[in-house]
């Protein structure tokens, strides 16, 4: 059992609920969190909106994306997680039990679940980490509100170009790298900003021609740095 907690504690521990704890105190957590652990294919749905809430999820392995459909029916890709995010967390203390969205694999993912009364209910072990462990989720949680405001922000805009130029530099600022590689694919990235993939591919080009940008494939190169926090504003 502790080598299998140590072989989970690999993957778990670059997540930020884990964070500020060292390696014998993130076991001894998982030890009392008893988390389920379930491996998901490339393109499979990991959880679907409306189902029954299982816990919060932590990814340990690979890429998955957080998705909804609009009003039109059409996909919209709410986040994108990596190794060490969690997803599901809003839900967790909403008390409805369920799943507000669906979370696909983009890659061969590794995931696991933690019960939320498992966090926030009284510890067994008295772990003097556990109030490290409820004060990550209440950061998490703050982080997320400010998230989904930004995404709100991506929904109001009008201008194509302006979603576009705002999330190019806010990738710009995340690396303080001008070439960029993208995480979003094309139609990825045409939900993420809620637009059409021939608008994304379209104003792209447009950008280019005009010296903004240039670009291959995932990989774009931001060109006129000031002209595109213009377009953002």
């Amino acid at each position: 059992m502790k080598q299998n907690l140590k072989s989970l504690y690999k993957s778990a521990g670059k997540c930020v609920l884990f964070r500020n704890m060292s390696e014998e105190e993130i076991i001894a957590l998982l030890e009392c969190l008893k988390p389920k652990v379930a491996r998901f294919e490339k393109n499979e749905t990991i959880n679907s909106a409306g189902d029954t809430f299982e816990g919060v999820g932590v990814v340990l392995e690979g890429q998955a994306a957080v998705v909804k459909e609009n009003a039109s029916g059409n996909r919209v890709i709410i986040a994108v997680l990596k190794q060490g995010d969690i997803f599901g967390e809003m839900a967790a203390f909403s008390g409805n039990g369920k799943w507000p969205a669906t979370v696909i694999a983009q890659t061969d993912c590794s995931i696991m679940y933690v019960p939320p009364d498992k966090i926030l209910g009284q510890c067994e072990k008295t772990c003097t980490s556990h109030r490290t462990l409820i004060m990550n989720m209440l950061r998490i949680l703050s982080d997320k509100a400010l998230t989904l405001g930004r995404k709100l922000e991506y929904l109001t805009m009008k201008s194509v170009r302006g979603k576009i130029a705002k999330y190019l530099i806010e990738c710009y600022k995340k690396t303080g790298h001008a070439t960029l590689f993208l995480p979003l694919n094309r139609n990825e990235l045409a939900d993420f900003l809620n637009i059409t993939r021939p608008s994304l591919s379209r104003e792209l080009c447009i950008m280019r021609d005009e010296g903004l940008i240039d670009f291959h494939r995932s990989s774009v190169r931001l060109k006129n740095i000031k002209e595109l926090e213009k377009a953002a504003e």
